[in-house]
Formats: C-alpha cells, sequence, structure tokens
C-alpha cells in the first residue's frame, strides 16, 4: 500500500504530461486549451489570460509584452494564454469574438475583463494591483510611512472602527477602482491625527511629485459614497502638474492638454525630472481655472507621437522640452519658441493660446500641384474646402499607401468616379490617413475606411458598410445623396 502511495505523484506527473498546458507549465506564459482550462486555471488565486489567433497581427504585437510581462510577473501573478483555433470550445465559453481578448481570472472564474495597458510596464502595473486586498489594512504608523511612500498617489481611509458604515462604503468603492489607484484603511485614529482628521479620507500625492506649488495630501471631507469618492480621486490624483505616461494618458486627455516633454526620469534623475516641472508648475498656477490642464512627459516614450502628429523631429529642442496643447476635440498646437528657464516664453505662448493668435498644427501632404483626375485627392490642409463644401456631396476614402485592400480597391473606385464625373453636385475623393491628420467626425482605424458627407449633413458624415463592387457603391450614393445622380459615359481620367 505504501509503495502504492509513493507511486502517485510518477503516476499524476505521467497523466498530466498528456494535457496541452502541462510540459508548458514550467515556461513563463502557461498554454492552456480545451481539455485542461478549469484543471489548471483553479489553482490560480489571479491569472490573466489572452484569448488570440496565430495568424491575428494585433496578437503578435502583443506578444513580446504580454511574455516580458508573465516574466516579471513570474511567482505573484499567472499570465496564461488560449489559442482559439485550436480550442474554440474555451474561447467561445468565456464569450471571445475578437483577437486578442484578455481576461482576468481568480480561482479559476471569469472575473473581469483587462482594459488595461498593453505593454510590459503597463501589464505589469496593472497586474499587481489585482493582487491582494482591495484596501490594505494599516496598524502601524510605520505600515502607513511605508505604504504612501510609494512611486505612486495613496488613498487612505481613517474610519472609528471596523463596523464603520463609511468603511463598508470606502471597500465596496476600493473593489471597483483598485485597477486605478492605490488603497490603504485603518481603524486607529492616531494615524488620522497628525494630518488634522479623524475620520476622514486623505489623499497622498507620490513624494516624488511633492512640490512648493500645491499641497501634498488632499482631504475628503464629504458624504461618502462611491461615487464621491470616485468624483474626489478624478478631480485631485494628478494635482497641478502629473506625469504623463502611456499608461494613463487617455485619463488625462479628456481634458484640453499642455504637456512638456523632455528628459523625464524619476527613477535615476528625480531632481533632474523636476527641475523643468517646477517651471512649468510656477507657470500653470498663473493660469488654473481657465480650462487647460497641465503635465510633463519622457520625450522617449512618446517619440514617435511628436514626430507623426506634431511634425517635431528628435533633435527639435535639444535639452529643453518641447511644449504641445492637445484639446479634447483633437486640435493640436506647439511653442515654436525655446523654453525660457524664466518660463516668460511659456506664458506668451498661454496667452497666444487663450486669446485665439495660435494657429493649429495640421499634418499634411503638400496640397497637389494638379488634380484633374475623376478621383480628388485630398489632404489635410485641402480636406475642409473638398469635403466640407456646402454644395456638393463628397465620397471620401481613407487609404494607406502600403494597405493591399485599398489596391484591390482602386480600379473599382476610379470606375465609379469616371461613372459619376459628369455629376457636378458629386465628388469622389480620396486621402492618405497616414500622412494626413483625419478630422474629427471620422473614425479610422482600419483601410480602406469610406464616408459620405452629403449637403446639409457636414457634421454627421455617414459611414460606408456595403459591398465593394460598382454597383453597390451606386446603389448607396443613390440612396443617401441629396439629388438625383448624373451617370455620364465611363472615361479614363487616371
Amino acid at each position: 500500500m505504501a509503495a502504492a502511495v509513493r507511486l502517485l505523484p510518477a503516476v499524476t506527473l505521467a497523466l498530466l504530461s498528456g494535457f496541452p498546458g502541462a510540459g508548458s507549465s514550467r515556461r513563463d506564459v502557461l498554454e492552456l486549451g480545451d481539455t485542461d482550462f478549469d484543471y489548471l486555471a483553479t489553482e490560480h488565486e489571479t491569472m490573466l489570460v489572452k484569448f488570440y489567433a496565430p495568424w491575428c497581427g494585433h496578437c503578435k504585437k502583443l506578444a513580446p509584452e504580454f511574455d516580458k510581462a508573465a516574466k516579471r510577473l513570474k511567482g505573484t501573478v499567472q499570465l496564461a494564454k488560449v489559442d482559439c483555433t485550436a480550442h474554440s470550445e474555451t474561447c467561445g465559453r468565456f464569450g471571445v469574438s475578437g483577437y486578442p481578448t484578455l481576461k482576468i481570472f481568480r480561482n479559476g472564474r471569469d472575473s473581469a475583463p483587462y482594459d488595461g495597458p498593453r505593454t510590459t510596464d503597463g501589464i505589469v502595473q496593472y497586474m499587481m494591483k489585482q493582487t491582494g486586498p482591495d484596501s490594505v489594512h494599516l496598524k502601524t504608523e510605520e505600515h502607513l510611512h511605508t505604504f504612501i511612500n510609494h512611486y505612486d498617489a495613496s488613498i487612505i481611509g481613517v474610519f472609528s472602527g471596523a463596523d464603520s458604515s463609511r468603511l463598508s462604503e470606502f471597500l465596496k468603492a476600493a473593489g471597483l477602482l483598485r485597477e486605478q489607484f492605490r488603497f490603504a484603511h485603518t481603524t486607529n485614529l492616531k494615524l488620522g491625527e497628525k494630518y488634522g482628521v479623524q475620520t476622514d479620507v486623505l489623499l497622498f500625492r507620490p513624494p516624488r511629485l511633492s512640490s512648493k506649488f500645491e499641497d501634498s495630501i488632499v482631504v475628503f471631507r464629504d458624504h461618502l459614497t462611491i461615487g464621491s469618492l470616485r468624483r474626489f480621486i478624478r478631480d485631485h490624483i494628478y494635482g497641478l502638474c502629473p506625469h504623463m505616461t502611456a499608461e494613463n494618458r487617455d485619463r488625462l486627455r479628456v481634458r484640453d492638454l499642455l504637456t512638456a516633454f523632455y528628459d523625464l526620469d524619476y527613477h535615476h534623475n528625480p531632481r533632474g525630472s523636476n527641475y523643468w516641472r517646477n517651471r512649468v508648475m510656477k507657470v500653470a498656477s498663473k493660469y488654473s481655472g481657465r480650462g487647460l490642464t497641465f503635465s510633463v512627459a519622457n520625450k522617449k516614450d512618446f517619440l514617435s507621437e511628436l514626430e507623426d502628429d506634431f511634425g517635431l523631429g528628435t533633435s527639435d529642442g535639444g535639452e529643453l522640452p518641447f511644449v504641445t496643447i492637445r484639446t479634447k476635440l483633437g486640435h493640436k498646437y506647439t511653442m515654436r519658441e525655446e523654453f525660457t528657464r524664466d518660463g516668460e516664453s511659456l506664458e506668451r505662448f498661454l496667452d497666444d493660446y487663450f486669446t485665439g493668435r495660435l494657429k493649429r498644427f495640421v499634418k499634411s501632404e503638400p496640397v497637389p500641384e494638379r488634380n484633374s483626375a475623376a478621383v480628388k485627392v485630398v489632404v489635410a490642409e485641402t480636406f475642409d474646402e473638398v469635403v466640407n463644401d456646402p454644395g456638393k456631396d463628397v465620397l471620401i476614402q481613407f487609404f494607406s499607401p502600403s494597405c493591399p485592400h485599398c489596391k484591390k480597391l482602386d480600379p473599382v473606385y476610379r470606375e465609379l468616379a469616371d461613372t459619376l464625373v459628369s455629376d457636378p453636385g458629386l465628388v469622389i475623393a480620396k486621402m492618405n490617413a497616414v500622412d494626413n491628420d483625419v478630422p474629427l467626425g471620422y473614425d479610422v482605424h482600419g483601410f480602406p475606411t469610406i464616408y459620405f458627407a452629403p449637403v446639409g449633413r457636414k457634421d454627421e458624415p455617414i459611414r460606408y458598410e456595403g459591398g465593394r463592387e460598382l454597383k453597390d457603391f451606386l446603389k448607396f450614393l443613390k440612396r443617401e445623396a441629396s439629388h438625383s445622380l448624373v451617370l455620364g459615359e465611363k472615361q479614363d481620367h487616371r
């Protein structure tokens, strides 16, 4: 009997080796399938699962970031993947309809969709916040100091006892917001006395961002509900001039935002990083309450954006910050004057912005010298003139020069333009959406994307979702055009 018991581990190992995930469980990313998902997933308290297809371009782009994150999270959070082309039953069971889909599992149960960043650092930071309790229980002053001495901000509630209704509401909020913020609580009222509070919530800004231009601690004294605490955090977490990263930029850009980009590095050079930030904050304090928020960022993290969206070269400015404004409507402005250490050039830039004297930056190809073909070429500089012409209906194709689907559509699109070239009230046009800014109101994420801007409804363009044959386009235009189409003989305007 004892011999039989001693054999069990070996037998179990042999049986497990037949499952797809068993051999790979020694790797950083666990491979799961239809036969072993439920069995292996329950072994992990917190697990991030990537549902993917080998042919998916976005999946290929994510793969190296995901693998590096798995290595860094090893022993803390398990990362796993499921090939949906081979294990469709599992993917169907969890409602996977697109790739890649990422989900967080707790003890084998589908807990929540993953809606965090898709970079290595972003995945690691997001998933680290998924481990442990929603709110850390602080018992001593040492615990408190350790918690707030962190790279990110801290939200700490001070409560009268474990049965406090305010504590219960605070913990509910922490459970909902833990992916974005760090929460802790204490029932030791002495910990709050140092900060002049008894039973309130304290928001501690990161020590690395400490500045004489704003308070490092903000107190929440209103009636505590999930909604009121969420609003308080949203309004105060970032302060006067936050550090913008790839992970928080979308949350910051819901408002009009000025950003100073420079060699910012709080890990290796916090003093140098705050040198320019303090100069931005000094100016920002004079313009608070005017609808513009401020931030600083590491220019190396946003090089492609600076080059593609603002036309700034990597050598522009040297060690001095690049300063840009991006409004919530997508309007862009750049400060061309050199950033002066006294902040006066930034003040002049802001004065011009608020008085409407700044010219918006628009990324555009040169206006074509000749544009006599049936398909009219539109660039960002001519978009308003051509597409928003109040007297003409316009069908506009947004394309990429390297897109094979666009090239396949080309002859049909030219044939359509040739067929309708005699119609004075209709324009068939196209624009390179890679080298030109796409205006607000046009959602372009894949190619080709086609919109119709009819007379009288230029602010409500209609997305074309029909077939790609000539008859499909003609049927759509006959239905949507503001006038009866004028069909002429086909002519070659190539």
